[in-house]
């Protein structure tokens, strides 16, 4: 952004004590996808075809064969706290958490699965504060998609809760096909992102 642009945003201020999940759906003209970290406002950077395509190929694949009681869902903001309300690039929540098209956010304890797609602005957001408060909230599972430098398709760290120490332990990398059992039956062939 230039100086002069700079200029003429009204940014907001933030508050002493940082911003509430409260503010994070009431303040105007904040930039679509706007997420709440430790009280601060994360905004987006503009994002890669590579993210776009792999939550396509992954909400896809989840929607072929999610159970009737479970619901996936993309760029949803979650609820953890009063002062958390960070958006997973692709949520599985409970379907009667899903309550309205009105509706603008998850609580934590909906979520059976958060997603992130690694992007170079959200490399650490993804790999460390993410899953670190995904993992206190409860979600039973996480899984990190990073681009593989030598064929650029989609690598899945997939992650498991414990929940004696409420932190998540690998459970595998898949890189070219996603079949899992948990948190429901899954098979996504990674290499059809080609085809999108």
């Amino acid at each position: 952004m230039t100086a002069e642009i700079a200029r003429h945003q009204p940014w907001p201020v933030p508050p002493r004590d940082g911003y509430t999940v409260d503010d994070l759906f009431t303040l105007p003209d904040l930039p679509p996808h706007t997420e709440l970290i430790d009280g601060s406002l994360v905004f987006v950077s503009p994002q890669r075809l590579f993210r776009s395509d792999a939550i396509d190929l992954l909400v896809s694949g989840l929607r072929s064969t999610v159970p009737p009681e479970l619901k996936v869902k993309r760029e949803m903001t979650v609820v953890i706290d009063k002062r958390n309300g960070p958006e997973p690039d692709i949520s599985v929540v409970r379907a009667a958490a899903s309550m309205s098209r009105q509706q603008v956010y998850f609580e934590v304890g909906d979520l059976v699965l958060a997603v992130e797609v690694v992007s170079p602005d959200s490399e650490a957001r993804d790999y460390d504060t993410k899953p670190h408060k995904y993992a206190r909230a409860g979600i039973p599972h996480f899984w990190r998609v990073d681009m593989a430098r030598a064929d650029e398709r989609p690598v899945v760290h997939v992650f498991t809760l414990d929940h004696e120490t409420r932190t998540y332990r690998s459970t595998g990398v898949h890189h070219d096909r996603l079949k899992l059992t948990v948190p429901f039956d899954i098979d996504i062939h990674l290499s059809e992102i080609d085809t999108l």
